[in-house]
């Protein structure tokens, strides 16, 4: 088998067999297929697409390239849950004691934020003392004593993943569909879970802009999972505008310990709780309705910030920040936006808010840059919110470090006040299930 064919049939429009897909990963990974036959090959994908087939084919092969996670050794039906990543998604810190007070577990591996959009690893080490590097020993049995264990990427998951992108990075590649959802997906079924929720993020602040390429998207995967064998389903969500009302580290951990007692933003709360009970469905243990009346009391009752707690507890953080939030760090430096004329919020960029967020210092430009875990933002208004002039809009949390100017003028130039209001269907928080 020759590369040349193998990237000559794509070109043409045609199909690639599961035998070429393996061939092109394989050899790319040994290093005997050259960065610019690659190349070539994923501009054939990019401009001819791929069918279902050949997305399933070259996850597979990706998946293949790397290590497995068993979760065998831990009790009860794990579901995976992914997010494609945005503004304030603190999703995983809250949705994780929500579930696991349901029976359920959820053990996951996640990663550290790049850019706009925030990690998961990045914002739990705000909690004092909390551990993000488990061995395999301590990761499965804390898992058993909690129902939770959130710890950072140490397998060698989908190398082949991890080279290809790069070389998408630089060819202009990164933006079709069949690339993303076998890129997400090789990493995902690496993971020896019962089923898979995707949160796909469409919008101003999401890597899918607009929310029909952000379906297709969901379709993929949702597709590329099944045919594997697991139980999916996705969720496509709002990104045109920040997810609750903070961004930053330490503050966006506030909000997720506020949403676990259902203090949360009603917009963050509507979407842990949704899905929460979509996977206690998709683990096939109950229905969502029997979930969701089971979860409402839980969040009354206490018992999800009890089992907040305990999770925390075991991964050697300091619980009491549950009871007091206000034991995490938070600059005590502020500065106030304030609207400049009267109307409704009618738009946000929301990754101009994440920029000025990471301005301040909550967020990486280059993988090498330290993070303040204690600066970020805080938006005060929502889309459709009826404002006056002299409103306080955003508060910024700053340090020394911080480049204040830059940030207030980014978030300035973030939201747009109108006189007339957004469409509600931009409003909502969830915009459509795939299953």
């Amino acid at each position: 088998m020759r590369a040349y064919d193998v990237i000559m049939k794509k070109r043409n429009g045609l199909e690639n067999t599961k035998e070429e897909v393996e061939f092109m990963i394989n050899n790319y990974v040994s290093g005997e297929l050259k960065d610019y036959q690659m190349a070539a090959w994923l501009m054939a994908v990019y401009f001819n697409h791929m069918t279902d087939e050949e997305r399933y084919n070259l996850t597979i092969a990706m998946l293949n390239s790397g290590d497995r996670v068993s979760l065998k050794d831990i009790k009860g039906k794990k579901i995976d849950k992914h997010s494609t990543g945005g503004v304030g998604d603190k999703t995983t810190i809250a949705l994780a004691p929500m579930v696991a007070s349901l029976g359920l577990s959820v053990s996951k591996l996640s990663g550290r934020g790049l850019g706009h959009t925030g990690g998961t690893i990045d914002k739990l080490e705000s909690i004092p003392g909390y551990k993000t590097a488990l061995s395999t020993e301590e990761f499965i049995d804390i898992a058993n004593k909690t129902g939770i264990a959130i710890a950072g990427q140490t397998a060698n998951i989908a190398p082949a993943d991890k080279k290809i992108y790069a070389l998408r990075d630089l060819t202009a590649t990164v933006d079709e569909i069949s690339l993303i959802a076998s890129s997400i997906m090789s990493k995902k079924l690496a993971i020896d879970s019962d089923g898979i929720i995707l949160d796909v993020k469409a919008g101003t602040g999401a890597f899918m802009k607009d929310i029909q390429d952000a379906k297709t998207l969901a379709e993929s995967m949702v597709s590329i999972g099944k045919m594997n064998g697991k139980n999916m389903k996705a969720l496509v969500t709002n990104m045109n505008q920040p997810l609750g009302m903070k961004v930053g580290n330490a503050l966006e951990v506030y909000e997720a310990i506020e949403t676990v007692k259902g203090k949360g933003p009603n917009d963050f709360q509507e979407l842990c709780v949704e899905l929460a009970c979509y996977m206690a469905e998709l683990s096939e243990e109950m229905s969502y309705e029997e979930a969701k009346e089971k979860l409402n009391k839980n969040i009354e009752n206490g018992t999800v910030a009890k089992k907040m707690k305990e999770w925390i507890s075991a991964q050697g953080g300091n619980s009491e920040v549950v009871d007091d939030p206000n034991l995490l760090t938070i600059s005590k430096n502020k500065k106030e936006i304030y609207a400049e004329n009267d109307g409704y919020i009618f738009n946000f960029d929301t990754e101009k808010i994440g920029i000025a967020s990471m301005m301040l210092g909550a967020g990486r430009a280059t993988k090498e840059d330290v993070i303040d875990l204690s600066v970020g933002l805080e938006v005060h208004v929502k889309l459709g919110d009826k404002i006056k002039k002299g409103d306080k809009i955003v508060t910024l949390y700053y340090s020394d470090n911080s480049d204040l100017k830059e940030s207030e003028k980014t978030i300035k130039n973030a939201i747009k006040i109108s006189d007339k209001k957004p469409d509600e269907f931009i409003v909502k928080t969830i915009y459509e299930i795939i299953d």
